[in-house]
C-alpha cells in the first residue's frame, strides 16, 4: 500500500466520501462541503425484473450500503449504527462538522506549501484554480493531449 493525503477542495459527495478516507492526513478548505448517503440502485428505460433478479440487487445494495458504512466507520471511529443512519439521513457535513465527526484532520485555508508538487489524475486543470492558493503561487496547466497533470507550485 502506498500512503496518501486527501484534500477536499470543495465538495466531497457519495462514494467520493470513500476515496477522501483513503487519506492517512485529511485536509479541507474551510468553504467545502462533505455529503454522505445510501446505496441506491437506477433503473433507466422501463426494465422487467422477476423476483430473483429483484432479490439479487437487494442484496447487492445491502453489501454495498454495509461496505461503504465499515469504511466510513473504521475512518473516523464512529459506531456503524451511527454511520448507517447517518447514511440513510443524507446528511451533509461543514468541513467542522466533518472534523468533529472524525473525516478531516485539519481545516485551513491554504492546504500546500510552495514547494509543493501536487498530480491530478483524471481531469484537465484549468487555469484558474478551484482552491485558494497562497500569493505567489501559479500553476503549470495540463498540456491540452492528457488527463492527467502535475502542477508545480513556484514562489
Amino acid at each position: 500500500p502506498i500512503e496518501v493525503d486527501t484534500y477536499n477542495f470543495g465538495s466531497v459527495d457519495s462514494i467520493g466520501v470513500i476515496l477522501f478516507c483513503a487519506g492517512k492526513h485529511r485536509c479541507s478548505v474551510p468553504h467545502a462541503r462533505f455529503l454522505i448517503h445510501g446505496v441506491r440502485f437506477n433503473v433507466g428505460n422501463p426494465q422487467a425484473f422477476d423476483e430473483k433478479q429483484l432479490e439479487e440487487h437487494l442484496k447487492g445494495l445491502k453489501i454495498d450500503q454495509t461496505n461503504i458504512a465499515r469504511v466510513i466507520a473504521d475512518t473516523t471511529g464512529k459506531p456503524l449504527h451511527k454511520v448507517e443512519e447517518d447514511m440513510i439521513n443524507r446528511t451533509t457535513l461543514s468541513p467542522i462538522e466533518a472534523k468533529d465527526y472524525g473525516l478531516v484532520h485539519e481545516v485551513k485555508s491554504t492546504l500546500f506549501p510552495i514547494d509543493a508538487d501536487l498530480s491530478v489524475i483524471g481531469e484537465i486543470v484549468p487555469n484558474q484554480p478551484g482552491f485558494p492558493l497562497p500569493f505567489g503561487i501559479t500553476l503549470q496547466p495540463a498540456q491540452a493531449y492528457t488527463r492527467s497533470a502535475d502542477l508545480d507550485f513556484q514562489s
